[in-house]
Formats: C-alpha cells, structure tokens, sequence
C-alpha cells in the first residue's frame, strides 16, 4: 500500500540520506528533495545530489514517476557564524563539552525548519531525514526526542500536521547498508557506494569498498565498519 501523502527528504547526497530517500520513494505517492548549501567544507556533496537523484531515476523506474523536484537552499550564514570543522579547514578533534568540533550548532533544525517552510508551500506533510541515534557522533540535534519536540514545534507553528520521520534512528550503518540492499537490491548497494558522499573533507580521489573518501574521519570509519558489519552478517 502506498502511502497517499508527500514526502519531502532531506537530501546531502551521503549515504545515509539516499537510504531515506529509497526509503521514501518506496512508501510515499510522491516525493521531493531539499537540500542546504550552508558553506560546508565537504561542498563536493552538492555536487553528488543530482548525480544520485539522476542515477535513481534511470535505475528504479518504479520509484521515477514519484520523485519530483529537488530544491537547493543557500543557508550561507549558518556557516558564518559556525566555528565547526565543518565549515572550517581545522582538525577534527573532541570539545571539553564531549561533543565533536564537526558538531554544527543548530543545523538539523534549521534544517527542518526551512523544510517545513517548503513543504508547507509544496503540499507536503512528512519530513524525512537521516538523523540516527544508535551510530553517530553524538549530535544533539539528532536525537530522537529532540525531533519529537520539533514536530510538535513545527506542526503547532503552522497549524497543520507535519510528520517528521527517521528511518535510520535505531538501526546502525550496517543495517543502513542492509536496507539499501532490501529496498534496492544490489543496484542500490552499488550506486550507494559509487555515487554519494560522507567524508568529512571531501575526499573525491580515494576510492574504497565502501565508496569515495579520506578514510580516517569519523564519517568515513563509520561507513567503513557499517561496510564491513554488513557483510560480516550476510
């Protein structure tokens, strides 16, 4: 059964949201994508985007006539006033506060924010975004009841329902490489590891098993050791 609402799908072009996105397109009657050019350092990503979106397009025909229009906002001021390893060339290191430096404060839900701005516009009523609780560095802004909170927030500010969704939220990496498999199959697995990007510095040149990056930052050893927890157990 599908779905009869729209989907809109925050959308890097990293692995975990092409995941979501597949996700959505196998649910949803129809389903768009946003995504913020908000000066990160890792900016080869934006240049995946439309490469994954095409490259879904032409290998899922089933999922084709549900993905509608992508939207790319400039959220430029997010990263000047950041002071992140993200949006700066710095070492990526721990803070006194237990959070990594590539923490960006604020940017999931300005994120989700803007989306809902769009979405309110566009006629949809679910967000969906790749924010996980069980394998991840630790962010705030992607915990799990921190997105309950926005989606009251969001839905009481606008004065209609808005569903924020989280495939990903308890399921590791490697069960994120395993749902790319039970949706897609090994297409997707495939275009998963030769078209998106996660590296934090936006290592295009190294390519490993699991796809494009520098493999020593955090975002990389986790793809890496989802990578391998996957195949471990198949």
């Amino acid at each position: 059964m599908i779905d009869p609402r729209g989907a809109l799908v925050l959308f890097s072009g990293g692995q975990d949201s092409t995941a979501c996105l597949a996700w959505a397109l196998d649910r949803f009657e129809r389903v768009e994508t946003i995504g913020f050019d908000y000066g990160q350092r890792h900016r080869v990503e934006l240049d995946c985007r439309p490469r994954v979106i095409e490259a879904l397009r032409s290998a899922f025909p089933q999922w084709s006539a549900r993905l509608g229009a992508d939207h790319l906002l400039d959220l430029a001021l997010l990263g000047q006033i950041s002071d992140t390893a993200l949006t700066e060339a710095r070492a990526i290191e721990m803070q006194a506060n237990g959070l990594p430096n590539t923490f960006v404060p604020g940017r999931n839900l300005l994120f989700l924010s803007f989306a809902a701005t769009l979405a309110y516009r566009r006629g949809l009523s679910v967000l969906v975004g790749g924010m996980c609780e069980t394998d991840y560095s630790g962010y705030p802004d992607c915990r799990d009841n921190t997105l309950k909170a926005l989606q009251v927030a969001l839905s009481l500010g606008m004065a209609t329902p808005m569903t924020i969704e989280t495939p990903l939220m308890w399921i590791d990496k490697a069960q994120t490489w395993a749902l790319a498999e039970r949706l897609g199959g090994q297409a997707l697995v495939e275009l998963t590891a030769e078209q998106t990007h996660t590296c934090y510095l936006g290592d295009r040149q190294h390519r490993h098993e699991w796809g494009y990056g520098c493999g020593s930052c955090p975002a990389c050893e986790l793809r890496a050791a989802g990578w391998r927890g996957w195949h471990a157990g198949r």
